[in-house]
């Protein structure tokens, strides 16, 4: 018998099938010992030593392995092909030596790129043993990653108020968002003209033709500046004779793009499916571990964490095979294509992304995929196979052309191009993704009509167009992931993880798939460029990343690389401990003075305070977090939110008297509008027992009267019941903005005067549409995805959906699954141990969970009794990137 270590449970059942009845192949779930998140887990005094910690589930399956090796002639370790797999073999082998469970045991490391029975069988006949350096590679970056996280974190929280944490990468992959929107802070929009005109060949045919000279001189993009030139050129064009002086046709080929790395895939999943990085990831890991199809589990990809760009020999070959089979010979290339990376700092010598048989087209496979599942692979399937196909054919034409009148000419000139052989482009379209550039030349796709050189062109229209530059756009996640991987920081393994971090401390937000920075977020890589410049710096992130993976070529001692950081950035953040709150706030009023002073309407110094006159605004630092305040406190207690929006400024001139806005008719209490240190808000009462609400984005201050503070001192209101479930459905406000609300499930709503319009049938039919979407970023409790049944002492078991990733629940009881588990595939048993360990360690009793009251009703936080952003925010934890 030989005992067999996978990542996954999913992974388990497939190879043990593939191994048969003389291998037990078993799951350690992912990673079996971490740093314990506290001081004192890498000791750089201590040469560096780590402090390693088993959780209680984990425990539980290093005891399954152990048991299992008692009758076992051999122990091979086989996790996954990369840095972190190879670190869990390691894991494994240390914890069992230190059982003394192995003995004279043979150990072997094997490795896989897909999950297959070839892939498998092969794996297993060249078995090999631990590769310390890429064992190194991981300690190093590990440790390199706490000690930041767990030195630099406590800064922030002394000299920054409100600030989450810092992490090696994290910070630097926030800085790239925060310096755009500097860039797009300090953009001045400039005029330019564009004129064209619309011609016509002697046989009728019509086509467009853009100005490039005139006078002599050549014309840019931006040479018509203004007006008056344009429609001075345009006179001229009016009345100008027209001649095609050369018509220039010339054959061009395409080339396809190599199959996807983690990289590239997560761009145009993003692009072509409106996929984020997670979910891309997520998708991918269920695509690798395998499908059932037709009664046999199949791994359909190879491995998704990879820089590799070549497919294996035997892959070119079926690819070939399969291109000729579905599209004929003519789309197979006389010789077989080979690519090479261009990443900077290119990981393991991986394959890149594929199918594991390209003979399983996407059609083949629609009854066996869910819709997420079927898109990934459909695009998978025709990158790769496109990358091995013909080159497309393409005919670009040229067609100068010069207006002569009075003596004055200028030239214009049209382009065109047809496709006389589409090539790879009949398997998949190489536009230009979402922070992936095509191999395309730019060519005009517009096919030109016959046109003869000298022969003379009608006139038919001359257009001259407005325009105005535009600042560059914000990053989405694909964009800012090419651009990471291009300046050599993070690796394929830590994309998605480091842009969830930044969304879920609220440092960016993600709108329409672009990402602004949060005003915390903004201050966070202030205060790191002013005080800490060197370790948020593109180049020294980039080297340190250079270091690693010549650690993991066993080029550099792992120890010596953390001694040479340890020493500097120890002494910076020494450096921190005679730092003055003065000093920062002087730095980040600079550094930040776009978004601290945002310019006025009307042209007055954004610095001086509009309710006294006299002070000066400064950033302040509170408990809460930082906000804009009056040199004059406490005489002048003027405060406002910390914002770039104009008409912030409107929203704090209520800071010395509360504004009267008349009684609530039913109570007889006054109702006011106020600021406070978190914005403007409303009031019915007074002391502790008034009820506040603060005002929703987009309402000015001063629009706000007696009947829309009553409207929001309301809420939440009740629509109706539901008539299916007879339950009260509501609408209200909350932290992600307008919603409605039914038992259990909130839906957004488009606006917030939806909350006060919107009637029992739209809302059935808003919640109907969220709960068919499934469960998501949202309040309250999510929807079950699964129920295993009751537990032992009573209550449900479920597993849910959360803003964090899947988990089971039980009563009180959160229980985070492992990275690599499917929540459908959760078992009863796995749960029980799961809450057992999390009941284990946060210290929450098991047992059965009180049934609610029928008549509970969940308060959004709109409706508190004080306004949400006066609540004290949670103690964080440094965490790793």
């Amino acid at each position: 018998m030989n005992v067999v270590v996978v990542e996954s449970p999913a992974k388990a059942k497939t190879i043990n099938k593939y191994l048969g009845s003389g291998y037990k192949v078993l799951a350690s779930f992912g990673h079996v010992r971490d740093l314990p998140a506290k001081d004192g887990s890498v000791l750089p005094d201590e040469d560096f030593e780590m402090k390693w910690e088993v959780d209680t589930a984990s425990n539980k399956r290093l005891k399954d392995i152990t048991e299992a090796l008692k009758g076992a002639d051999s122990l091979i370790l086989a996790t996954d092909p990369d840095r972190e797999g190879e670190a869990i073999s390691w894991h494994v082998l240390e914890v069992l030596n230190k059982k003394k469970a192995l003995k004279d045991k043979k150990v072997s490391r094997v490795v896989f790129n897909a999950i297959t029975k070839k892939s498998v069988l092969d794996a297993m006949a060249n078995p090999r043993e631990i590769d310390t350096p890429l064992v190194d590679a991981y300690l190093a970056r590990r440790a390199l990653d706490y000690l930041v996280g767990f030195n630099l974190s406590p800064v922030l929280w002394r000299k920054l108020p409100g600030a989450r944490s810092a992490g090696r990468v994290q910070s630097v992959a926030l800085r790239l968002v925060c310096d755009r929107e500097s860039e797009i802070e300090r953009f001045v929009s400039e005029e330019y003209w564009q004129i064209s005109a619309d011609l016509k060949t002697p046989r009728g045919d019509g086509f467009t033709a853009r100005l490039t000279s005139h006078d002599g001189e050549k014309i840019t993009k931006m040479s018509v500046s203004d007006g008056e030139l344009a429609n001075k050129i345009k006179d001229m064009l009016e009345g100008a004779s027209f001649v095609a002086d050369s018509v220039e046709a010339k054959p061009n080929r395409r080339n396809p793009s190599p199959p996807f790395t983690t990289s590239t895939l997560q761009q145009a999943a993003s692009s072509k499916l409106g996929f984020n990085a997670s979910r891309t990831m997520q998708v991918a890991q269920k695509l690798y571990e395998g499908i059932d199809i037709g009664g046999e589990t199949v791994g359909l990809i190879t491995y998704m964490r990879t820089d590799g760009v070549q497919m294996a020999p035997e892959a070119i070959e079926e690819a070939r095979t399969a291109i000729e089979t579905r599209f004929g010979a003519r789309y197979v290339p006389e010789k077989a294509r080979i690519y090479s990376t261009k990443a900077k700092n290119a990981q393991e010598a991986h394959e890149a992304i594929r199918p594991t048989g390209f003979e399983r087209a996407p059609d083949d496979l629609k009854k066996y995929l869910d819709a997420d599942q079927l898109k990934l692979y459909d695009l998978i399937w025709k990158r790769a196979t496109a990358s091995q196909m013909a080159s497309a054919e393409i005919e670009r034409t040229t067609v100068d052309i010069t207006a002569f009148k009075d003596g004055k000419t200028a030239g214009l000139r049209a382009t065109g191009s047809v496709i006389r052989f589409d090539g790879f482009i009949a398997a998949y379209t190489d536009a230009k993704e979402d922070g992936e550039q095509s191999d395309g030349d730019g060519d005009d796709d517009t096919r030109l009509p016959e046109i003869n050189a000298r022969e003379a062109l009608a006139k038919d229209k001359i257009n001259a167009s407005q325009h105005f530059t535009e600042p560059p756009p914000r990053y989405s996640e694909a964009s800012l992931i090419k651009k990471m991987e291009e300046l050599g920081i993070g690796r394929p393994s830590t994309y998605a993880s480091t842009l969830a971090t930044l969304r879920d401390r609220e440092y960016v937000l993600i709108e329409n798939r672009r990402l602004t920075p949060e005003p915390k977020g903004r201050l966070v890589i202030a205060f790191l460029e002013n005080f800490f410049n060197r370790y948020v710096e593109f180049g020294f992130t980039a080297d340190l990343e250079e270091k690693l993976d010549r650690i993991s070529a066993g080029e550099l001692a792992w120890k010596d690389v953390l001694r040479e950081f340890w020493t500097e950035f120890h002494q910076h953040i020494d450096d921190t401990k005679e730092l003055r709150v003065t000093q920062v706030l002087d730095a980040l009023n600079e550094a930040l003075a776009p978004l601290v002073f945002p310019v006025r309407e009307d042209g007055s110094n954004p610095r001086i305070c509009p309710t006294c006159g006299t002070g000066n605004l400064s950033l302040k630092l509170g408990k809460y977090g930082a906000f804009v305040g009056c040199s004059n406190y406490p005489d002048c207690n003027f405060t406002r939110q910390l914002s770039s929006d104009p008409s912030a400024e409107g929203e704090a001139s209520l800071s010395n008297e509360p504004k009267d806005l008349g009684k609530d008719p039913h109570t007889e209490e006054p109702i006011t509008l106020r600021t406070g240190r978190f914005g403007p808000y409303v009031q019915r009462g007074e002391g502790k027992e008034a009820k506040r609400a603060s005002l929703p984005k987009g309402w000015a201050v001063d629009s706000i009267d007696h009947e829309k503070a009553m409207a929001l001192l309301s809420l939440p209101r009740d629509i109706g019941q539901h008539p299916e479930s007879g339950k009260m459905i509501s609408a209200g406000i909350g932290r992600y903005g307008p919603f409605v609300l039914h038992d259990g499930t909130y839906a957004n709503l488009e606006s917030v005067e939806d909350v006060f319009s919107i009637g029992l049938n739209r809302a059935v039919t808003v919640i109907a549409e969220k709960q068919a979407k499934g469960p998501g970023r949202g309040r309250g409790t999510p929807t079950a995805l699964k129920a295993l049944g009751d537990h032992p002492d009573g209550g449900p078991i479920t597993v849910r959906d959360g803003k964090y990733g899947p988990y089971v629940n039980w009563g009180k009881i959160n229980a985070t699954l492992p990275k690599d588990k499917v929540p459908a595939e959760v078992t009863v048993e796995e749960a029980l141990e799961m809450i057992a360990a999390k009941a284990a360690t946060s210290g929450k009793k098991t047992k059965a969970p009180a049934k609610k009251a029928t008549k509970a009703k969940a308060k959004p936080k709109a409706a508190a009794k004080k306004p949400a952003a006066a609540k004290k925010p949670a103690a964080s934890k440094a965490k790793k990137d």
